[in-house]
This record gives structure tokens, sequence and C-alpha cells, in this order.
């Protein structure tokens, strides 16, 4: 018989930077994101700059939930560019799943991201970011590489959230995504 957990108290949640992480965490995270993805995250740390900031729910000891962000720039049409904090790898245990985990994450995550103009994402589960504030982008994307703009059509579920910095914005506009080395975008 399965008995359902639910969170009663805040949960203990860390941030480090990627330059923080031991090996040990480092494989932890990657394990976590696998399990709860059934994907390949082997080589997420080859993608994250050191100062990448990972935040890090416990349940006692383990790490069972997990987020980073890192610098990415970005220009919705006719604005200056934004210091955007690009939000990836949110994974919680399977085991863990609808116990509060990933909201309590994203809580945190926004109570610390202050400094930055904007948060984005792309995200299969829209509605479970949309029930925390996120907002879907509407208009079309491109990436800028230099001189030159490609339009971004996998970029459907991009959601942003709106920070303290944030200007005022038309979802409806194009946003511009700079090109990011070793990165789709």
């Amino acid at each position: 018989m399965l008995v359902a957990f639910s969170m009663t108290t805040h949960p203990d949640i860390r941030l480090r930077h990627t330059r923080q992480l031991d090996a040990a965490t480092r494989a932890t995270i990657v394990e976590l994101c696998t399990e709860a993805h059934q994907a390949d995250f082997s080589r997420l740390f080859f993608h994250l700059p050191t100062d990448g900031l990972h935040f890090l729910a416990y349940r006692d000891d383990q790490i069972v939930s997990h987020v980073v962000v890192t610098t990415r720039w970005l220009q919705a049409e006719s604005l200056p560019i934004l210091r955007g904090a690009y939000v990836a790898a949110l994974a919680t245990l399977p085991a863990y799943q609808k116990r509060g985990y990933g909201g309590a994450i994203l809580r945190e995550l926004a109570g610390n991201i202050t400094d930055y103009d904007i948060a984005y994402l792309e995200a299969e589960e829209v509605a479970f970011f949309l029930q925390r504030g996120w907002e879907r982008w509407r208009g079309p994307c491109v990436k800028r590489a230099g001189d030159q703009l490609s339009p971004l059509p996998a970029a459907q579920n991009l959601l942003i959230l709106r920070l303290p910095r944030t200007p005022q914005l038309d979802l409806d506009r194009t946003l511009t995504l700079e090109s990011q080395a070793k990165r789709m975008w």
C-alpha cells in the first residue's frame, strides 16, 4: 500500500553555484534529472557556467528536487537588452513529485533572482508553471548570432516570469534570444 505524503513544512532548500558543487553532488543532480525526465542529463555540467545558481531541495540528507539558473540575454521588440535568468533542469525525484517540492523550489528561486530583469524557461508541463505566475510568450521567437537572426519554431512553450525589474512587455511581440555556445539557442 502506497502512503501519500504531504509536505507540511518548508523544505530545506540550499543555494550553490556550479563551482561549489563537488563531484558527488553533481552526480546526484545528474541522476535526479535523468530519473525525473527519463532523458540523458549526463552532459548537464558540460553546458553550465561556473556561476550557475543551483537550488537544491533536501528531504533529510537526500536531494529530492533541483533547478539551476544561468545568465542569458534577451530582447523584447523595441526594448533594451534584458539580463535574463534562464531556468533549466527543474526536476523532482518521481517518489517525491506532487508533494510541493517543485513549487517550493520555484518560490525560492523567484525570491533570489531579483537582480535579473526577467526569468524565462521552456517547459513541457506548461500548466504547472502557469499556476505559479509564469506567462506564455505568445509572439514569435528568434535567436541572434552576431548580426544574423533565425526563427526558433521550437520555442512554442517559452514562459516568462516577471521580476521587480521587468519592464512593461507585450507578450505578442517578437522576442530575440542571444545565441549561446554549446546550446541550441
